[in-house]
């Protein structure tokens, strides 16, 4: 049976493939940062180490990619004390979970996965086989995402509208579950902040390490410059009235400004702020809030084995959690001892 919940239980996972960037920050980790501190509520954060491998094959990559993520979260403040802070891979549960959810999903549900349905795609218009180099562990993702989520029982998921079908799909496969063995699962619900900042990259686009525009988030303060200065920008000079609401400049400001701040922006553009200028005040703006942070963060870096205990620490949290309940699910599908 489930548990009694007396509270929501939020679930946010990072995959640790690259490092986190000005969009990361604003988007996800700042306010999930927020909430940390003020509790009042169950929280799951963890490093998506084990799906960092479904697209990552740079062993290197991965390791650095969680030592950079956990450090930021904790540079940032995140109060380890009011959420489950783990890496993935510590909680041998969850693939075990992924297994008992492979064997009830549908293959049709899979087969409408975006990502799967995005790589056939363009594999046809590539002239290729359809399933040319699509692995098993992209097929599968929406699984382990469902056991990501329903191990800890999430029942609000914070996403952005292009990941709402994975949490539909946790929501069938553990429908699916619960009408086979009982009633063990809450059923997620997706939480969609419209007034979420996706923020655009250097070339216009929205920042992604895919498209490889991001503004990494604690650059020191001569690279971010740099980067900052490469933002994309049209030909108007000095003194020609420039449009805010089509401005990465500009869109960028707002995520780190104050109200009054934005509203002094935005007169500075129609008067014809020059770009570099505008650039220079966004690169200050932008220094004065990570600056502080990103000093611890470069202490935690030199302090792997301090980053470490945090993460086994908050692995020991979660599997309080995680074995009892695997314990009641391999009861519910037959896999318990002979004897009483």
């Amino acid at each position: 049976m489930i548990q009694q919940q007396t509270q929501e239980t939020f679930l946010t996972g990072i995959t640790t493939t690259g490092t986190p960037h000005l969009g990361n920050y604003v988007g996800a980790i700042r306010p999930a940062i927020q909430s940390s501190q003020i509790g009042g509520h169950k929280a799951y954060y963890f490093l998506a180490d084990l799906h960092a491998l479904i697209k990552c094959q740079d062993p290197e990559m991965v390791r650095r990619s969680s030592r950079e993520i956990a450090a930021t979260w904790l540079a940032l403040g995140l109060n380890t004390d009011n959420v489950v802070f783990y890496r993935q891979s510590d909680i041998p549960e969850i693939p075990q979970l992924a297994w008992f959810l492979t064997c009830v999903a549908a293959k049709g549900l899979m087969n409408r996965a975006h990502a799967y349905k995005d790589s056939v795609q363009k594999n046809l218009d590539d002239g290729q086989d359809p399933d040319y180099g699509i692995t098993m562990g992209l097929f599968s993702y929406p699984v382990l995402m469902a056991a990501d989520i329903l191990m800890f029982n999430g029942s609000k998921v914070p996403v952005g509208r292009d990941q709402i079908q994975h949490i539909e799909m946790a929501r069938d496969i553990g429908q699916r579950f619960n009408y086979l063995y009982g009633e063990h699962f809450v059923l997620p619900e997706a939480v969609v902040d419209d007034n979420m900042a996706v923020l655009q990259g250097l070339d216009g686009r929205k920042m992604s390490k895919s498209y490889g525009n991001t503004i990494p988030l604690f650059l020191d303060e001569k690279q971010l410059k740099k980067h900052i200065n490469k933002i994309v920008t049209n030909l108007l000079e000095p003194g020609e009235p420039k449009d805010p609401d089509t401005s990465t400049v500009f869109q960028i400001w707002k995520a780190f400004a104050t109200a009054e701040q934005t509203a002094e922006m935005r007169r500075e553009f129609e008067n014809g702020i020059a770009w570099g200028e505008a650039k220079k005040r966004l690169f200050e703006l932008v220094n004065t809030e990570v600056s502080d942070a990103r000093e611890r963060y470069n202490q935690l870096l030199a302090e792997p084995d301090h980053i470490e205990a945090i993460l086994k620490k908050g692995a020991e949290k979660a599997r309080e959690y995680s074995v009892p309940f695997l314990d009641r699910l391999k009861a519910a599908v037959g896999i318990s001892p002979l004897t009483p």
